[in-house]
């Protein structure tokens, strides 16, 4: 576990949370809101969901963040396969000491950054064992509870358009997530970028920015960053009008949304828009701060109904017409 750390000063979080995105900036190109998104959930004590086409660099991307964070890792490939005890662990035989007796062994989740590649490709008695994982930090096996070492995130990938062997994530888990980022293609002058970047004979390596200890002491100086009670009802009200049973939910979300955001959607919006606030150099939370985290927020926590697939209207959509619809106050 992290020892603990002198609490932070608000120039010390911006400097440190600013070389921790240009190290990342080294390798990754041409993803910076992306970056500043999973930088977010770590400083928020959050997990997060990359969805993007295969081949844009997001597992590479939990990689380099763990070298700079300079926190434990591990990287489990999900596939139908996969059982729960391949990732909390399992009891074993031993022979060691007075005779022979069951050992436990443990298994990937043991490590402060886990990456889960392919989440959607497991199956879901596995991804149940993720999901304690998460919301609990600790893993159970043959009735014994096992804490994770703090701190504790989970890095997910998943791919939007290969459907074939996948298992979609049940709302619960998705919920868990703090924020679901869209991982896009990137530019020309990007491109070009990574490929001078990454087909010399020395590809860029990211260094150690800031350890367990540090980031744990940005977690708790992020908590402390106050919110005014109009900002603080804006975002409630963001959160309720995406309940199309509201009488204040607009006509697009009535026809088109079946459920809407949960208490954690609106948790992730605060804790998101005060990490936000600090790194623009405001100790306070104001109202472009929760438009600023609102979609990666929200997305994958309005649900849709079938007309809404069946006419291409996205999450994103309905997100981006009730920020519009909801005033401040």
């Amino acid at each position: 576990m992290a020892t603990a750390q002198a609490p932070l000063a608000p120039a010390d979080f911006i400097r440190i949370a600013t070389s921790i995105e240009a190290e990342v900036g080294k390798v990754i190109v041409g993803q910076d809101d992306v970056v500043r998104g999973i930088l977010t959930c770590v400083l928020a004590g959050g997990h997060a969901l990359l969805e993007g086409v295969p081949g844009l660099g997001k597992t590479m991307l939990v990689r380099t963040l763990s070298d700079v964070l300079d926190l434990s890792f591990s990287r489990v490939q999900f596939t139908p396969d996969l059982m729960p005890a391949d990732i909390t662990g399992t009891n074993v035989i031993s022979e060691e000491g007075a005779g022979r007796g069951f050992q436990f062994q443990p298994g990937p989740l043991f490590a402060n950054l886990v990456l889960a590649d392919e989440i959607n490709r497991a199956t879901p008695k596995t991804q149940s064992a993720l999901l304690e994982a998460m919301q609990e930090q600790r893993v159970t096996v043959a009735k014994t509870s096992y804490a994770l070492e703090r701190p504790f995130f989970v890095m997910a990938t998943q791919n939007p358009i290969e459907m074939e062997g996948t298992y979609p994530l049940p709302e619960a888990q998705l919920d868990r997530f703090l924020f679901k980022l869209t991982v896009t293609f990137p530019s020309e002058e990007d491109l070009m970028t990574i490929a001078e970047r990454t087909t010399g004979s020395r590809p860029p390596r990211a260094q150690p920015i800031a350890d367990g200890a540090t980031v744990m002491a940005m977690m708790d100086l992020a908590r402390e960053v106050p919110i005014a009670r109009p900002v603080l009802s804006y975002a409630v009200r963001l959160v309720t009008r995406t309940h199309p049973d509201k009488p204040e939910a607009s006509e697009a979300v009535k026809r088109y949304v079946r459920y809407g955001a949960s208490p954690r959607g609106l948790q992730s919006l605060v804790l998101g828009a005060k990490i936000r606030a600090i790194l623009e150099g405001r100790f306070n939370v104001a109202f472009e701060d929760l438009k600023a985290v609102a979609l990666p927020s929200l997305r994958h926590r309005v649900i849709l109904n079938f007309e809404a697939d069946a006419e291409g209207i996205t999450a994103d959509r309905i997100i981006s017409d009730v920020l519009l619809a909801t005033r401040e106050e």
